[in-house]
């Protein structure tokens, strides 16, 4: 028996999936709901709000549109943090054949929607990217520090891009799907900007239009471009040169581990060379105090994305001090060992320190900041 036809009452396939991630962006969403309304008359849409748990009840607000608007969805994500990820959580959601990504802020004019949606439908481009820096785009009102910022993390990420694109840290653009499943499993879900994570995963050379966009003022809510957004930018570029061989987040890590040598003597000399308590109480008191400094550390910036919080931090502490224990162990016991077979102290000392880090890393980023 051959299918029916479309049954006039059944609403028709969705053809493009906006997705918007959010954090506190609960008094953004009406509006934007509606400019995308307004904008994408005839073409058949649904909304994907990705929210990382928002304290300000976006994802309560989302479900409630919902209720009077079905192309409305929200996914939220508990213990899990990142745009980028978001976005790539969101774009993989969905069956319809064209996705968008694009910001809940009301920065982005949900007018190029439509015309993103013509250029795809011509088979002749894979990616529609919105370019501030393109002919007649713009950045309105940005303060000169924010401006020399954007440019020059656009110049250091198109160093590595093997084809045009005036805007790759653009966060509003329109794709085919298939262009997402075949670039998911490359793309490293680090830091802010998931468009950059694509292009630079993509297997095959990729068909890119521009249009310029007036990046608009923000209306509510507050920038969420702070220390952690850089840092989680150098770590997506960092993964995309070495990633295949070393796990991009050592590097920090091993850096907060160096800086951790010099807390520690300054908490020696203080403890010890001036004479306030005795050689084996001051080192166990500067170990415990500079394997908590090393934990907020790595917890601001190494693990930004998924930093821990209220007693999940307490929690973290605690564990982490208990796996860093282990790994004076196994440093020392490794440096014993290779000193004993006569290995000269120097390397057997630095192979000690060397398995200790690395146990360190591994087990915390498993236990410690556990993917959620």
């Amino acid at each position: 028996m051959k299918a029916d036809r479309q049954d006039p009452g059944r609403p028709l396939p969705v053809e493009l999936s906006i997705i918007v991630p959010t954090r506190d962006e609960r008094e953004n969403v009406p509006e934007l709901v509606r400019s995308i309304e307004a904008a994408l008359q005839g073409v058949a849409w649904e909304l994907v709000i990705v929210d990382d748990d928002s304290p300000d009840g976006t994802a309560e607000l989302a479900r409630r549109l919902y209720r009077d608007d079905a192309r409305v969805r929200c996914i939220r994500r508990v213990g899990r943090r990142g745009l980028a990820s978001a976005c790539l959580e969101g774009m993989l959601s969905t069956s319809a054949p064209l996705v968008a990504v694009m910001d809940a802020d009301l920065q982005h004019d949900a007018a190029l929607l439509p015309h993103m949606v013509e250029w795809l439908r011509t088979g002749t481009v894979d990616l529609v990217v919105a370019s501030r820096y393109c002919a007649d785009g713009s950045t309105e009102g940005w303060a000169p520090g924010r401006l020399r910022l954007s440019r020059c993390a656009t110049m250091l990420s198109g160093a590595g891009l093997l084809q045009r694109l005036t805007d790759p840290l653009s966060g509003y653009f329109a794709l085919r799907r298939e262009l997402v499943e075949a670039s998911a499993h490359r793309t490293s879900g680090i830091g802010f900007k998931i468009l950059l994570d694509l292009v630079l995963s993509a297997p095959t050379p990729i068909r890119i239009q521009e249009l310029p966009l007036v990046f608009r003022s923000r209306l509510h809510g507050q920038s969420k471009l702070d220390l952690k957004v850089v840092v989680d930018f150098a770590l997506m570029l960092l993964d995309k040169r070495f990633g295949p061989w070393l796990p991009v987040r050592l590097i920090p890590f091993a850096m907060v581990g160096l800086l951790g040598v010099g807390v520690h003597y300054a908490l020696m000399h203080l403890l010890f060379s001036s004479g306030v308590w005795s050689y084996p109480v001051a080192q166990a008191v500067s170990t415990v105090l500079t394997i908590a400094f090393n934990f907020a550390v790595n917890n601001e910036v190494t693990y930004a994305s998924a930093a821990l919080r209220g007693r999940r931090w307490l929690w973290g502490l605690g564990s982490f001090q208990l796996i860093c224990g282990a790994g004076a162990v196994a440093n020392v016991g490794v440096a014993s060992l290779l000193y004993g077979a006569h290995t000269p102290w120097v390397g057997a000392t630095a192979a000690g320190v060397i398995i200790g880090a690395v146990w360190n890393f591994a087990v915390s980023s498993r236990y410690t900041w556990r993917p959620g």
